[in-house]
């Protein structure tokens, strides 16, 4: 039979325009393989054409019939995902004010939920455009949200809406919803908004009854809708809703107040000056907090600690010690809502007329207002953002009418549900115990978190450096490793702790290679003075590991009588502090307790979800991702391909792709071929043909060792000719460098004085004869965040957890994360290998509770 000219003249065509897919078609005809799917890198096929894995090895028919029986359960748990959302419609708004992050929070929502197979719609202007209707709930597509993760405010609007507060403009929202189909709603914003959205639920069904009664909506319309489903999130630059340990927004401003004070600082200096700076907070004082800790201010004022009576003979007291201790400059924080023991108001105006009326100083007053909700959001909120989007779809279409309202919270480093009524209860109480004076109750009533940072504040800040008589342990700081931002923070913090104990404290320069050439020397308070804010390392690092010089630390330790050591690095420091144990056995000088605060730009460090510097360098790569995503915005078809740090360590190649909203993240942990790397070269062509002509993928350095950055960039420069540009940038060390983010600094600074506590006690415990032994396997551990805490764990038990040929942890927590980068950027992806979180209730604590 001959074939049409026409048939032949399209598939010319369509060769010429997708070049990849033929060359691709052709390879896997010649190994008859099925056709391609849009996987992302390391992904195995999940569809139906996929055939069960076969055993490599000749196993028993019972290891078969196992391995083919969990094959299929896999299979089935990931269509049920793709599935669940057919047949249901979510509708998201953004309500109250405005907080950085909120679109990428959006952007998850609406990404997840067409992935789950539900619509979803855009409601503009808050419950203002629930109450109004008609244009104001739009259905969103993919293309639709795409280019927003990086944008501040809430492109989807935000109006405060009397009429909702009335049963009447509840009724009409009822309504609209109703006639679109929508029966789960996710709504993002503060307390006020989310017990909007709980009370609307419980009217629901009395809301049916009288519209149907009214002829409004007819029964069938009714029956259909039967019960809403409420899901919040909580968008709050002030950070003041219990239950969450952040809040979407809460980092970003920070952000902003840390680059002001920055900025202040470099003038202070000049002129001696004291700044008083007023921060957003009137019923919380969490930004006025972490701004005190990350930038080493003298005083700090919040609404939930008043300061004592005699608080203005205090505060001049405390600038004069330090002006007195060579300092030239005074940073005072201000919550606007601080008060004093009497309710009434404390004002930066207050302030300043003091200082400069009893101590004569030139002071200055800078009100930071409307500044620290705007600009771009930071890598932690976009994240943060796209975690909760993706966790409040799955929360609403798992629910049923018997699940109640929720709010998708932080925990340490896990994603909870919480009851949302229970969260608003408490901050509700907060406030009533701020009214009624209790400001011990409301400390408490904060939680954890905040009473943690308020206690390292109050020992760092409140306490007048000591004059020591008789010291009680000798302790060393050092750095060892690459140089990460906060590394200084962390120093500066062991310092001061250790000196409040009445340690005497040595500084180490350059690592194991200046504790064994006597590079010591003794740091007093103020040898520490301004260190928080600066990047790199003061003291100076290096690699060398200590094994070839265990003879020369051995004499030093005796030498300067060293105690205990507090090692701040990354994965030197780790195998540098392993090598130190086990030279205990051959030189008795090495028996002194240790600690590891891990800190790296890699993250890879094992025993922690975290370390020091790694968020600074994620915050760098971010800037750099949206620059190169502007550019290719502009220029229309081109692709970036972005090669990160991280040795074998994926992590800021992940989160950076996750943040930044790539296409792609090419890491070590998950291997992929040329066949991936193909399937993403197609999945590029298919969206050039759409709305969004760019491309962004991000390679970690040592993903694998033969498809290079110039490998990659050439593959995709060839397959995509005719179709898109491709460039490369390798970052590079500017991912090292920078003033540390707040989160590095407030992390370092608790990292620091929880180490420095430690190790004293420890030192104590180990006295055996007048004289520190330690040889135990809990005298040398890592100080790490695991899930919700600071934990410290032993080195050798840590051991077992490690790859040392790759030098990475075998087990990653973000590692769950990488399914939600891969439906973000439209691949297929096996939702049930990603983090889920599960509802619990919130851990209140009495007036009288002494739990952390």
């Amino acid at each position: 039979m001959k074939i049409p000219g026409w048939f032949l003249r399209e598939k010319r065509e369509e060769r010429a325009e997708q070049p990849g897919k033929y060359l691709l078609e052709r390879r896997r005809k010649s190994l008859f393989l099925p056709p391609p799917l849009l996987l992302p890198p390391g992904s195995a096929p999940t569809s139906a054409r996929s055939p069960p894995p076969k055993d490599s090895q000749q196993g028993s028919s019972r290891t078969r019939k196992l391995k083919t029986t969990e094959w299929t359960m896999k299979h089935d748990s990931h269509l049920q995902a793709k599935t669940l959302g057919i047949g249901k419609a979510i509708a998201v708004l953004t309500s109250g004010g405005d907080a950085q992050g909120m679109n990428a929070a959006v952007r998850a929502v609406v990404r997840v939920g067409l992935f789950t197979g539900a619509k979803v719609f855009f409601v503009h202007e808050g419950y203002q455009g629930l109450v109004d209707g008609e244009h104001h709930i739009k259905e969103a597509s993919w293309e639709s949200v795409s280019m927003i993760v990086q944008l501040g405010g809430t492109v989807i609007g935000s109006a405060r809406c009397k009429d909702f507060f009335e049963r009447p403009g509840r009724l009409q929202a009822a309504r609209n919803l109703v006639k679109l189909g929508i029966t789960n709603l996710c709504v993002i914003g503060g307390d006020g908004s989310l017990t909007g959205a709980d009370t609307f639920r419980a009217e629901w069904s009395s809301l049916l009854a009288e519209l149907q009664k009214e002829g409004k909506i007819t029964e069938e319309e009714a029956k259909k809708s039967s019960y809403l489903n409420i899901v919040g999130l909580v968008g709050s630059i002030d950070n003041d809703f219990c239950g969450t340990d952040m809040t979407i927004g809460t980092d970003s401003a920070l952000h902003r107040i840390i680059e002001i004070v920055d900025a202040i600082t470099t003038t202070a200096q000049s002129h001696q000056r004291t700044f008083v700076l007023e921060v957003m907070g009137r019923h919380c004082g969490y930004l006025a907090l972490i701004t005190s800790i990350a930038c080493g201010a003298d005083w700090v004022f919040v609404p939930e600690c008043p300061p004592d009576d005699d608080w203005e003979d205090h505060l001049c007291r405390r600038l004069t010690e330090t002006r007195g201790r060579g300092s030239r400059l005074n940073i005072i924080i201000v919550a606007e809502g601080a008060i004093d023991r009497h309710g009434k108001p404390i004002t930066s105006e207050d302030i300043k007329s003091l200082v400069m009326k009893r101590l004569g100083y030139d002071t200055r007053v800078t009100v930071l207002g409307h500044v620290q909700r705007g600009g771009t959001p930071s890598a932690f909120d976009r994240i943060l953002g796209s975690r909760m989007g993706m966790e409040a779809v799955m929360a609403l279409l798992e629910g049923t009418p018997d699940t109640p309202a929720c709010v998708v919270s932080l925990c340490g480093n896990q994603a909870v549900r919480l009851p949302l009524m229970e969260c608003v209860q408490v901050t509700k109480d907060v406030t009533k115990a701020m009214q009624n004076k209790k400001f011990d109750d409301a400390m408490k009533l904060r939680g954890r978190s905040f009473q943690n940072n308020w206690d390292v504040y109050t020992r760092l800040a409140h306490v007048k450096a000591p004059v020591i008589s008789q010291v009680k342990n000798v302790i060393a700081v050092m750095n060892v490793g690459a140089p990460a931002a906060g590394m200084n923070a962390a120093v500066r913090s062991s310092v001061r702790i250790g000196l409040i104990q009445g340690n005497q404290v040595l500084v180490v320069h350059d690592g194991f290679e200046g504790l064994a050439k006597g590079q010591i020397e003794e740091a007093g308070w103020t040898y520490v003075g301004g260190w928080t804010g600066q990047g790199g390392s003061k003291l100076g690092t290096k690699r060398t590991l200590p094994k070839k010089f265990f003879k020369e630390i051995s004499a030093n330790i005796t030498k300067f009588k060293i105690q205990g050591l507090i090692i701040i690095g990354g994965f030197e420091a780790y195998t540098g502090a392993l090598e130190l144990m086990e030279g205990r056995a051959k030189f008795e000088e090495l028996c002194i307790p240790y600690v590891v605060i891990p800190a790296t730009v890699s993250n890879n460090v094992p025993g922690s979800d975290f370390s020091v510097g790694a968020d600074t360098a994620l915050n760098a790569i971010c800037m750099t991702c949206d620059r190169i995503k502007q550019s290719a915005e502009g220029t229309k078809r081109r692709v970036f391909i972005i090669e990160t740090m991280g040795g074998y360590c994926g992590y800021l190649a992940t989160m950076a792709g996750l943040a930044a909203g790539a296409d792609a993240a090419y890491i070590f942990e998950e291997p992929f071929n040329i066949h991936d790397l193909q399937a993403n070269v197609e999945h590029l062509v298919q969206k050039m043909k759409s709305t969004v002509k760019r491309g962004l993928v991000v390679r970690n350095e040592k993903c694998n060792e033969n498809y290079t950055t110039d490998f990659i960039f050439n593959l995709y420069s060839e397959e995509g000719k005719g179709i898109f540009d491709s460039r490369k940038n390798i970052l590079g060390h500017m991912q090292q460098g920078g003033s540390p983010s707040p989160f590095d600094r407030n992390f370092a600074t608790k990292m620091g004085a929880k180490a420095m506590t430690w190790i004293s006690t420890k030192i104590q415990e180990s006295i055996r004869n007048g004289r520190v032994f330690a040889n135990s396997h809990d005298s040398a551990c890592v100080l790490g965040m695991r899930k919700r805490a600071l934990i410290f764990q032993p080195l050798s038990d840590l051991k077992e957890e490690t790859d040392f040929e790759h030098r990475i942890p075998k087990e990653q927590w973000w590692m769950r994360i990488r399914p939600l980068l891969k439906i973000l950027a439209k691949y297929d992806a096996d939702l049930e290998a990603a983090e889920h979180a599960h509802l619990e209730h919130v851990k209140r604590m009495s007036a009288d509770s002494t739990s952390p």
